[in-house]
């Protein structure tokens, strides 16, 4: 009987971490998107901030902010306990 219940979280775990990486993914896009919109609305209005490269990440830089924060989270899943269950 406890064998079932432990096969039923991993596989709630396995969803609950394939629905993070979505919402990572589709947050990202966001993102670069969000960050296109602006440069055209800057382009429109004229405004040239003084540290524009400081100011817009590339897609690419982007997704290595993502891949770090991946990265960070996996070691950080090496060892849970009840502490690190987070109920939204």
């Amino acid at each position: 009987m406890c064998g079932n219940r432990v096969e039923e979280l991993e596989s709630r775990v396995k969803e609950l971490e394939a629905s993070v990486e979505g919402l990572t993914d589709e947050l990202v896009e966001c993102k670069v998107r969000l960050r296109e919109l602006e440069n055209v609305v800057d382009e429109d209005i004229g405004f040239t901030p003084e540290d524009q490269v400081n100011s817009s990440e590339s897609p690419d830089e982007v997704e290595a902010d993502r891949t770090k924060t991946e990265d960070a989270d996996q070691e950080d899943n090496t060892e849970t306990g009840p502490s690190d269950i987070i109920i939204a």
